[in-house]
């Protein structure tokens, strides 16, 4: 089977199992954990550590239903086609639009911080000329083909996900072992203030309104298996690996953080590379030239998020026009199988996103932004539902299967509805909620007043997209 083959859906069939892993961690492990989780460690303390092991737990959940059905049919849109074949095409067009708004703004975000963190470095130079700049790297590297973007985001991956692993590994020795110079830390900043829960077993419910977002991008491993050699064997490789790395990562640097320092510091971590937690624990180590170094690592962190997220969006938009969602002559492809139309219209989005970020035009950004954290729950919603009838349905017929099946897809959406009600309890967080509905109430609107009778599901894609994954295993 050529590693160029290009599907009946006109996109090409060529990444790897280990580019698809790091494609799925681009997003997963952004620059929230670089620079700390402050909002959360306020909120729960010590006890942040539960939180975000029961958010890895969840996380995982989710990759796992996402992956299996996306074993099963590798069809384009991932999970959004796979919603509109289960749970009706209102579904698909709810979750896929609501996954397209949520990777947009996220694009334009990820780039401004790309702008900043280059403005360490080089503060003379204007912030819109980095945009600018990265901008053109990221959708330069959309256009070449997907084996070119999924090398690209395997290298920047690595880089990020090798300084969270010497992290670890650092942190572990000065919290337990020390050094000649530097004393173990040990466990006592754990119960010093307050104890393990200082606010109350609620907290570590309230932090997951926090916790929870810094796991998204958990999803796309389903998106990118339409471009997969191997569907069965590079998705059911990539998500074991993906899922023990996610938890192992997000938990073990939560704990040192917490561990290492007073957790009222600890929760002001959080905004800038001096602050970052990474310099404090290289500090400790006397790290010559560490900001520096963790800015580069960051940066590394934020262009590899625009990278993933730029694709996402694209290849949601280009499943959304191939069912008749959305304009149909944005589902061409270039001869390579790149979706340039869908590329295109993704990126000005993320453009509008960046002048209103640069300009703070009435702090409308900042309302997108607020958008994409309600967005993402719901589309993680709508996968464990369409899970659970794809069981219903489908039975075992997957070569790749979550523990637990509907059960564990249950517990998951019960995780996810109640960080959906921890939102309105959260600071910062009702409005993003209030706005989300008001947005979901407008696309539904415009359902069924222009789309509904213009969509149609490709069953032949899924036929096709079957036939080549049990053909390649």
């Amino acid at each position: 089977m050529s590693s160029q083959k290009v599907a009946a859906n006109g996109l090409s069939r060529s990444l790897s199992h280990g580019q698809m892993t790091m494609i799925a961690l681009g997003l997963a492990v952004g620059t929230g954990l670089f620079l700390g989780s402050g909002g959360a460690i306020a909120i729960a303390g010590p006890a942040v550590i539960i939180s975000y092991a029961v958010g890895s737990v969840l996380a995982a959940i989710i990759a796992g239903c996402a992956g299996e059905m996306a074993v099963r049919y590798p069809v384009k849109g991932g999970f959004g086609t796979v919603a509109g074949r289960y749970l009706g095409p209102y579904a698909g067009f709810l979750t896929r639009w609501a996954y397209w708004t949520t990777m947009v703004p996220l694009t334009g975000a990820e780039l401004v911080a790309v702008g900043k963190y280059m403005g360490y470095w080089y503060p003379e130079i204007p912030l819109w000329l980095w945009v600018v700049v990265s901008g053109a790297i990221i959708v330069g590297l959309n256009l070449t083909s997907v084996k070119s973007f999924g090398t690209m985001e395997f290298f920047l991956s690595s880089i990020k996900v090798t300084a969270v692993i010497v992290f670890i590994i650092f942190g572990l020795i000065l919290l337990f072992f020390g050094l000649p110079n530097t004393p173990a830390t040990g466990l006592d900043n754990l119960t010093n203030d307050g104890g393990f829960i200082p606010n109350g077993l609620s907290s570590i419910w309230m932090s997951l309104a926090i916790v929870m977002f810094s796991f998204g991008g958990v999803e796309l491993i389903s998106i990118s298996a339409a471009e997969a050699k191997d569907p069965v064997r590079s998705v059911s490789s990539s998500l074991k690996a993906m899922m023990y790395r996610l938890a192992t990562f997000y938990v073990l640097a939560i704990f040192i953080i917490v561990a290492m320092m007073p957790w009222r510091d600890a929760a002001n971590l959080q905004g800038e590379i001096e602050t970052s937690p990474f310099v404090t624990v290289f500090s400790a180590l006397n790290v010559p030239y560490i900001a520096g170094i963790t800015n580069f690592v960051i940066l590394t962190a934020a262009l590899s998020g625009a990278n993933a997220a730029l694709y996402a969006a694209t290849r949601q938009m280009h499943a959304l026009a191939g069912d008749g969602m959305a304009p149909r002559a944005i589902a061409k492809t270039s001869a390579n199988g790149i979706p340039v139309l869908a590329l295109a219209l993704s990126m000005l989005g993320s453009v509008v996103a960046v002048i209103m970020a640069i300009t703070d035009v009435a702090n409308i950004f900042v309302m997108m932004m607020s958008l994409v954290t309600i967005c993402v729950l719901v589309v993680w919603s709508m996968i464990l539902l369409s899970y659970m009838r794809f069981k219903a349905v489908e039975g075992n017929s997957s070569p790749f299967r979550v523990l637990g099946g509907r059960a564990s897809a249950a517990v998951a959406l019960i995780g996810v509805l109640a960080t959906v009600v921890a939102m309105f309890f959260t600071r910062n967080m009702a409005i993003p909620a209030v706005v989300g509905i008001g947005f979901f109430a407008l696309i539904t609107v415009v359902y069924f007043a222009a789309v509904r009778s213009r969509h149609h599901l490709d069953e032949s894609a899924f036929e096709e997209a079957s036939t080549y994954a049990n053909d390649t295993h």
